[in-house]
């Protein structure tokens, strides 16, 4: 198949270490008034500490834009897989975070 160029067309490059990709299961999201911060935390179970591992700076309209291409894609997959369940702490609108498990609890 050949590369194809049409005029206007956005050309993406994807470097091998991007494309491995980066596993996080806590995202925390901060906002002032003309960006939002996303911070993507890979946290193991009974370490006090999490580290960052990518941090995502978003204007307000691509903040929105992002919002609503996560819901079409998580409707995609649950029409395509059946609906993703989570604990019931999250359905009552508590521990709402992206990790299976409780925060650290180390202690000093």
């Amino acid at each position: 198949m050949a590369n194809e160029n049409k005029p206007g067309q956005l050309q993406i490059e994807l470097s091998p270490e991007v494309a491995e990709g980066t596993y996080a299961n806590l995202a925390m999201i901060a906002h002032g008034s003309s960006e939002f911060v996303l911070d993507f935390i890979g946290m193991l179970p009974g370490l006090p500490k999490a580290k960052v591992k990518s941090r995502i700076i978003l204007a307000p309209e691509h903040a929105k834009r992002l919002l609503f291409a996560l819901q079409e894609n998580v409707n995609r997959y649950e029409q395509a897989f059946g609906q993703i369940r989570l604990p019931e702490i999250q359905k009552q609108g508590q521990g709402r975070t992206i990790a299976p498990f409780g925060g650290p609890t180390g202690e000093a």
